[in-house]
């Protein structure tokens, strides 16, 4: 099955001359949408991770549904200011500003294999800074993986190093 037939190109949104990749369609689709969660639970199941890590918000959509199909922990990387109790935050830098993510300090335990998923890679900051967290909360991010890569935005490059896969990629 082509995912890319089940992926809505959205133009001028958020703003003009963006071109947005709007994954509801692939989830509206039954079909499609298992076919995409059975391909990237192969595609992440070969790290052996002990907890999938969905960054928000679309992230969730992908890791909470593929750490239950594969049995494993469920954790979410959020925006400052969302998550109760105690937060590792993170800093980091935007195009224009910064941002400033978080996890539970209890999120994972020191050693645990984690696999960091979004629904699209673009220029790698946000997956970058999750990496960061991760690492700091003792962590070992084995893996990361998206439905959507825009190669042409180089995202990988600010992964470390650290595995990527993406069910689907765009060059332009």
């Amino acid at each position: 099955m082509d995912l890319k037939e089940h992926i809505r190109g959205v133009p001028d949104f958020p703003k003009p001359g963006i071109l947005f990749y709007d994954v509801s369609t692939l989830l509206a689709h039954p079909d499609a949408w298992q076919v995409a969660m059975g391909r990237m639970a192969k595609l992440i199941s070969r790290h052996q991770p002990d907890v999938l890590a969905g960054v928000e918000s679309r992230g969730f959509l992908v890791a909470a549904p593929l750490a239950l199909k594969l049995g494993l922990g469920f954790t979410m990387v959020r925006k400052r200011g969302k998550l109760p109790g105690s937060v590792l935050s993170h800093e980091y830098e935007l195009e224009y500003g910064s941002d400033v993510i978080e996890i539970q300090d209890d999120a994972v335990k020191p050693g645990d294999r984690v696999v960091v998923l979004d629904d699209l890679l673009a220029t790698g900051g946000t997956m970058g800074a999750s990496l960061e967290l991760f690492s700091r909360a003792g962590a070992e991010v084995v893996g990361t993986a998206c439905i959507i890569e825009l190669t042409f935005l180089n995202g990988r490059d600010r992964l470390n190093g650290v595995p990527f896969d993406a069910l689907i990629s765009y060059n332009d």
